[in-house]
């Protein structure tokens, strides 16, 4: 007989198995994504194949695990020798491992491990309000704070700031007088220091590890049982159960669905640092992020001074909060009003630059958008956008050649938000019309003027969300003119204290610039 094979095929994109190579996955039709990686070994004992059983982790001794919401039934992990469950009539219904059960012929042995089910409206709250970071922008993007027993992953650029980030994290929630377990598979405990030192003083209730192995640190998760655990990274972490090299698609797979089970099994809230690829996506199967709780990104340069926190997924709070942060010596520092900080050393008196209102989550934000428009030497004109969508600006100029009669076609356009902030809102797309119409004709648009408004095929200016608000912003900031969408005009907008232009389409708009 031929022997079984000990290999299988992944999807580095989605996870998608294979018993051989295919060059397209048919899960996510991504092209040369597979990879060959040995098979995990099967699990022969009673935990059902779990990710603890997987990587031969056993909570055991004196940790109980609550099996209701209102308390009536405990079980102790690793060793269920008798279960009592108390329904709301009262009667009990007692199972001995081993022996028979009430319901029909079956032992209760077949049953010892298996969860009991309890009605939505018995589930305790108690002990599972968010607490705070210490760092306002960060609870803006995680919904209000850190859920106890979640699992967040932050992912970024290299050297953009993640590991000072958390570690910023460690030393409030230590501060605050919380436990903290600082795992580190990348650095040694003195560099560690060093970092530590140039961020500020810690207490005591931090604690550092260097270690790589799985099972390691599971086991020191179960014997310190930390209120809050950095894992610094997910891509380090290693199961002696698994052949594969650390970083591969099983190995990662094998990290993340452990530190998933204890974070829920502990009640800890786990926070993994996640390396990313060239496309800018966190570095392992897709099914990583689909497991977490949370995905946070890191945006930006990392050669500038500023960097973005954005959150792509959250299970306890919007997914449009985003939070700023300026990088400095002695760490990351909170910039409070962003608008201010990336309008800071606009020109004056140039030619294809104009201020747009953006609103993330619930935080209206101003930006530069900037144009260059110039006669092309060849035949084919570029098209380069740097902080915007590039589909999005071939668009809207294809809207200006149509509708305004402005001849792009023999021109290069090059539309830049400035700051390297990165901006999909379709709000912005009036004051790309007007940067490039500015930029084309060579007429600069005064200082104190902003706009908004989403621009149309059909050359309409629709209307956008929150007008009220992004016009509250601009008074804000000194502008004192606002070029907007008609239909968001209102008489309390007027009211606010700033020259409200209402227009409906791109030729109005541009001709409240051309006077």
């Amino acid at each position: 007989m031929a022997k079984g094979k000990n290999t299988i095929f992944f999807c580095q994109n989605c996870g998608y198995e294979s018993p051989k190579w295919l060059g397209q996955c048919p899960g996510c039709r991504e092209w040369n994504t597979f990879v060959e990686e040995p098979v995990a070994p099967k699990s022969t004992s009673g935990a059902g194949g779990s990710w603890l059983a997987l990587s031969g982790i056993s909570i055991g001794g004196a940790d109980t695990i609550k099996r209701t919401a209102g308390g009536s039934g405990t079980a102790t992990a690793g060793k269920v020798g008798r279960i009592i469950d108390t329904d709301k009539a009262g009667a009990n219904r007692t199972g001995n491992a081993g022996g028979k059960d009430t319901v029909g012929s079956r032992t209760a042995g077949s049953f010892r491990n298996t969860p009991t089910p309890v009605s939505l409206s018995r589930v305790e709250m108690s002990g599972q309000e968010r607490f705070s970071t210490g760092i306002g922008e960060l609870d803006r993007v995680l919904g209000g704070g850190i859920v106890p027993g979640s699992l967040v992953l932050v992912g970024g650029d290299p050297g953009i700031g993640k590991s000072t980030l958390l570690l910023q994290v460690c030393r409030n929630l230590s501060a605050a007088g919380r436990s903290v377990l600082y795992i580190s598979g990348e650095e040694s405990l003195q560099q560690i220091r060093i970092r530590a030192e140039r961020i500020g003083s810690f207490s005591d209730s931090l604690k550092l590890l260097c270690e790589t192995n799985l099972e390691n640190v599971a086991n020191v998760l179960q014997r310190e049982q930390p209120e809050v655990a950095i894992i610094d990274s997910v891509q380090t972490m290693y199961s002696e159960n698994a052949s594969s090299a650390p970083g591969s698609v099983s190995q990662i797979r094998q990290a993340t669905g452990l530190f998933l089970q204890l974070a829920k099994l502990l009640n800890i809230t786990i926070f993994l640092v996640g390396h990313v690829t060239k496309e800018g996506v966190v570095a392992g199967p897709r099914v990583l992020e689909h497991m977490v709780d949370s995905v946070l990104y890191f945006e930006g340069d990392r050669h500038a001074a500023y960097r973005v926190l954005r959150g792509v997924k959250n299970r306890f709070g919007s997914t449009n909060e985003i939070g700023v942060f300026e990088m400095r010596g002695e760490g990351l520092v909170e910039v409070p009003n962003p608008s201010e900080y990336m309008l800071s050393g606009r020109p004056e008196g140039a030619s294809g630059s104009v201020v747009a209102c953006s609103i993330e989550g619930t935080r209206p934000i101003l930006v530069e958008i900037q144009a260059l428009i110039c006669k092309t030497g060849f035949g084919l004109p570029r098209r380069t956008a740097a902080g915007a969508d590039l589909n999005r600006v071939n668009l809207l100029l294809a809207v200006l050649e149509k509708r305004a009669g402005i001849h792009l076609s023999s021109s290069d356009a090059y539309v830049n938000i400035a700051g390297g902030v990165r901006m999909n809102e379709p709000a912005i797309d009036l004051g790309i019309v007007l940067a490039v119409v500015s930029s084309y004709k060579d007429i600069p648009i005064s200082d104190r003027t902003i706009c908004f408004g989403e621009v149309g095929l059909s050359g309409e200016v629709r209307s956008v969300s929150m007008a009220l608000t992004r016009v509250q912003e601009a008074k804000k900031l000194g502008f004192e003119r606002c070029i907007l969408p008609k239909v968001c005009v209102t008489e309390q907008m007027r009211k606010v204290g700033i020259e409200v232009v209402g227009v409906s389409n791109v030729r109005e708009a541009i001709g409240c610039i051309i006077k």
